[in-house]
Order: structure tokens, then sequence, then C-alpha cells
């Protein structure tokens, strides 16, 4: 968060609320003050807080009484403190939405690893509200989600192409969203009141690509009971999306050249040609022009259909669009499945960063769908991932190197210590790294005697 985050300190007893006071505004909070329930409610409507820290028994409430007051169920976090604790009212107020209950004498470090805590939940959350506000303002083109320089190219040169009648092509590696990208040209063109038909040539048996391009006569062949009109017809008047256009059988192609020259084709049996208005997307995974070279793809069929080139970058070349996407995936799943999923943890989200995505935005979004379903409120936490998700391979300078003969326990130490030092005692970002949370790091130091007093 850019300020300081706000704590409402409330207790009946003015000594605890200056030391509180004061051991908070030293650790970088702001802190509002207030002695028993009536004065807290005027803070929380006049101070609006981040935080709340509350005595659980007041001199006119209880602490418990107050959670939804302090607004605790619309996600301020709130930590109850008494000298009277008890599991059954510890349970009771985390069922109500409290967020910690902690016990005089108060632990002043666990305090402030609680508050730490919460701090980062409040991030965490204000950075699901900007994703989820910039996904309201419309952070991409249509279906295409985005911000990075890399997609800011592909939609200047889709707004471009929209404005055309031209054939393109759209390359990319499977799951960059090219079919995405031939929807959005065609919703953006003269012709989005047509249809938009899309023929994947590598999911069709060979002896069927012809027919389901261009259609049928009755008879034609074994099975063909009835008389019936190809992707072409079925497009008149709006777009035909050819995906893998390279693994279309070659004795095909120069028919499919010549309906594009002559705008006009006969069905598979039939002697009568038929006019179709039709404009034509193009996309495959290859390098086009590798096609060409190795007879997959003829030359003035590739000539013909590439008038324009649109490139999709793989995810792993514009990951700072993984937290938009990942949260527009989420919005997705939640809607799909009526889960309240918030977003991604911090671990989750160094976890998904250091994936190289090899089956790219299509990847991503199955991946989020799981964990969402996993989830289902909260945060998608490390755990909700699949197990396949890790850190690509480390350069060598990058290496941890353990001795041969370490416990695991040491392991462990050194693994924390060696991360903390190379994010310079950076403890969020270590755990991040990690996919731990803070307060575990937090704990090891001390427990290895290196915490801070502070």
């Amino acid at each position: 968060m850019t300020d300081a985050t706000k704590v409402l300190v409330v207790d009946d007893e003015e000594a605890v609320r200056e030391v509180l006071q004061m051991r908070l505004e030293r650790w970088g909070y702001e802190v509002v003050l207030a002695a028993d329930a009536a004065e807290a409610r005027q803070a929380v409507d006049e101070e609006s807080p981040d935080l709340v820290v509350s005595d659980l028994v007041l001199p006119d409430a209880s602490g418990i009484e107050l959670l939804d007051a302090y607004g605790a169920n619309e996600g301020r976090p709130v930590i109850l403190i008494t000298a009277h604790g008890s599991v059954d009212r510890a349970v009771e107020a985390m069922k109500l939405g409290a967020w910690d209950f902690l016990t005089k004498p108060l632990d002043h470090d666990q305090l402030k690893v609680v508050l730490e805590d919460a701090t980062r939940q409040l991030d965490r959350r204000q950075v699901a509200r900007d994703l989820e506000g910039s996904l309201e303002e419309g952070a991409g083109m249509d279906g295409l989600i985005g911000s990075s320089k890399a997609m800011r190219k592909v939609f200047a040169e889709l707004e471009v192409l929209a404005e055309s009648e031209t054939s393109a092509i759209l390359t990319g590696e499977s799951g960059t969203g090219k079919e995405v990208a031939a929807q959005t040209l065609h919703a953006r063109s003269a012709r989005a009141g047509g249809p938009f038909v899309a023929l994947n040539a590598a999911a069709i048996p060979e002896t069927l690509v012809e027919s389901e391009l261009f259609g049928h006569e009755k008879g034609a062949f074994t099975g063909a009971g009835d008389s019936r009109k190809g992707c072409f017809e079925l497009a008149h008047g709006g777009t035909l999306f050819l995906d893998e256009i390279a693994e279309m059988p070659v004795a095909l192609q120069p028919k499919l050249l010549r309906v594009l020259e002559t705008r006009r084709l006969r069905r598979v049996g039939g002697n009568r040609e038929i006019q179709v208005d039709v404009r034509v997307l193009a996309a495959t995974n290859q390098d086009p022009a590798k096609a060409v070279e190795d007879g997959k793809l003829r030359e003035d069929l590739f000539y013909r259909l590439n008038v324009f080139t649109v490139e999709l970058p793989p995810l792993r070349k514009h990951l700072d669009d993984l937290p938009l996407l990942a949260q527009h995936f989420i919005r997705t799943a939640n809607e799909k499945h009526d889960l309240e999923v918030e977003g991604l943890s911090d671990g989750a989200m160094a976890k998904a960063r250091g994936y190289h995505w090899p089956g790219n935005v299509r990847e991503l979004r199955n991946v989020i769908e799981r964990a969402v379903i996993l989830a289902r409120s909260g945060w998608i936490e490390v755990h909700h991932l699949p197990p396949f998700l890790g850190r690509p391979e480390p350069d060598d300078e990058e290496r941890i190197v353990l001795p041969a003969d370490v416990t695991a326990s040491e392991a462990e130490k050194i693994l924390i210590l060696e991360t903390l030092k190379r994010t310079g005692n950076n403890k969020s970002q270590a755990a991040r790294l990690l996919g731990l949370d803070v307060k575990t790091i937090r704990n090891k130091l001390r427990a290895w005697g290196m915490m801070s007093d502070e």
C-alpha cells in the first residue's frame, strides 16, 4: 500500500492504548485510538481504518459483537485481544470473521507478525481490486487480455486489420489465442453481423476436409445421404477462420486458392457454382515460410492469404500480463462454478511467474480453473496449483548448493538464509520465492535466534 496502513486500537485501558500506539507507530503504522465501543464505531465511520486491534471485553460491548461494526465481514482484518482467552471464544471469533485472536499478556513480536500478515492480505486485495478495475475498463481488446508492450503491438495491428477486408495469417504457438484474435477481428469488422465459422484443418480426417470446406451433394460419396453446406457457405456474409492451415492436404490447396480468387465454389459431387462472400483468416502454429519451404503449404496459397500477418506472442514473452490474465480467468471460473475466489496468493503468483507455460494462455486458463475449484473461496495458494508448475532450471549463479551430508532441517535453514541474502533480507520477497508465508520465515528466524527484538 502506498500510504501507511491505518490501525484502529480499541482498549479501555489507557496504558495499553499508549503502549500499542508507541509500538505500532514505531513499526510504521498510522494509529487511531478508541476507549470503548461507541468511540470505536465513530472511528470506523470517520477514519475508515485498514485494520482493527480490539480488546474482546469493552465497557459497553463485546469485541465479538463489534465484528460487523468493525467491518470484518467486509474484508477489514480484525485482531481481538483478551486476558480471558479460551479456545471456544477464539473459535467463535474466527467463525464470525476475526482475522486472529491473541491473549494477554500480549506478545508484541507475535502481534507484529499478525499485523504484517494482515497488511499483506490488504495489499493482496488491493492488487486484486486494481486488476478487476483494469478488466472492467477493458484492459485488452475484446477477448484478448493484456497491457504489455507485446500485446499492445498485437492490438494495434488488429485495429488496422479490422478496418479492412483483406485476408490474413495469424501465427503463434498453440494456445496463444489465435482463434480469439480471429473472433476479435470479425467482431470489429463490417462483417460483425454475419456468421463466424471456424475449421481446424488438423482435427478433420483428410478425406473429409474437402466436404467440410465446400459441402457436398446427396450421394456424392458413401454416407452422403443429404446435401450439406460447407464452411464457406455457412460463413457467407461473415468470416471463415481456417486454423492450422499448414495441415490442410496439399492436393486440396489449389481448390481453396481458386475459391479465394473467384469467390465461387462447387460442392463435392456437384456441378453448379455457388457464389460466396467470405473473408478468410488463417492461422498456424508453424512458421508459414518454413511450411512453404517444406512443401506443406503451397506458395501461391501462402501469398494469397498472407496479405497481413499478426504474430501472437507466447505467454513467457509477456509475463507482465500474467496477473491480469489470471484474474480474468479467476473471475470467469467463479461465475462458471458459483465460487468466491479472490485472487492468487504471493507464493502462487511467484510460482506461476517462474513457470515457462508451454501451453501458453490456454494452459494458464485450465490451471486457474482447476485452482479455483480446489480453493473455492479466499486465495489460490501454492498447494492449489498442479505439481508440475515449478520454476525453470536455474542458471549456475542462481543455484543454492547443499552439502551432501546435510540434514533436512539444516537444508531448510540454508535455503531460507541464502534466499534472504539474495533478496537483501526482504522477508516478503523471500517468502514469495520460496512459496512460504512470511510468518513461517519469521518464526524460523526467531527459533534460530536471528529475529530482531524490534
